[in-house]
């Protein structure tokens, strides 16, 4: 009789031990993508920022250079494609096709963003002017702390890929609904990562 109360009670000890592991496992899946997403909606609040921005720069920049129509018309066209693609990456944060998405129009935006600020260079009155200088500091700020939250963000991605390869997670994370690793948000243009350099 007690042999058979000790196997029953040694069977619901490692029963209950395998669940709790597993448990463990699908919260801590679920802790760190929840740290990820939280991370990425930093850098949603840091773009959205600049994209607020923008017009306000095109609109002092529109008074002095008149006759560079499609360089404005690019910024602001190219602001809107990375605020929809913000948009599509906020939806699903780490989804490889939407941070691709974003990555792309981001650096169309910096290669705008850097024509613009080399045009303002060939227009004295515009590197001059109180609410452009302004808003260039304002912008160059908010790149600062969008590379700070997107370097959270990355550390935040690699912390739960690498936490789904290790054993005995690989094993599980499928089976709830992590088979797909998180993409990292790098941007390709180095005029993205660092602030524009902009002098008057």
């Amino acid at each position: 009789m007690w042999p058979t109360i000790i196997g029953i009670v040694i069977v619901v000890v490692v029963v209950l031990g395998f669940v709790g592991a597993i448990v463990g496992i699908f919260n801590k899946l679920v802790t760190l993508r929840a740290r990820f997403k939280n991370a990425f909606s930093q850098i949603e609040v840091q773009l959205k920022r600049r994209y607020d921005l923008i017009p306000n720069l095109v609109e002092t920049a529109k008074g002095y250079i008149k006759h560079e129509r499609e360089t404005l018309e690019a910024v602001i066209q190219a602001r809107n494609q990375a605020q929809a693609g913000l948009q599509q990456a906020a939806a699903n944060p780490g989804d490889p096709a939407a941070m691709g998405a974003l990555m792309g129009a981001e650096g169309a935006l910096a290669g705008s963003l850097g024509k613009l600020f080399a045009l303002a260079e060939a227009y004295p009155d515009l590197k001059a002017n109180q609410n452009m200088m302004q808003l260039s500091e304002e912008l160059t700020s908010t790149e600062n702390k969008v590379a700070f939250s997107r370097q959270a963000f990355n550390d935040a991605v690699t912390a739960y890929n690498t936490y789904k390869q290790t054993f005995p997670p690989v094993f599980f994370a499928g089976m709830f609904g992590h088979s797909q690793n998180a993409m990292l948000l790098e941007f390709d243009s180095q005029k993205i990562a660092e602030a524009p350099k902009v002098e008057f």
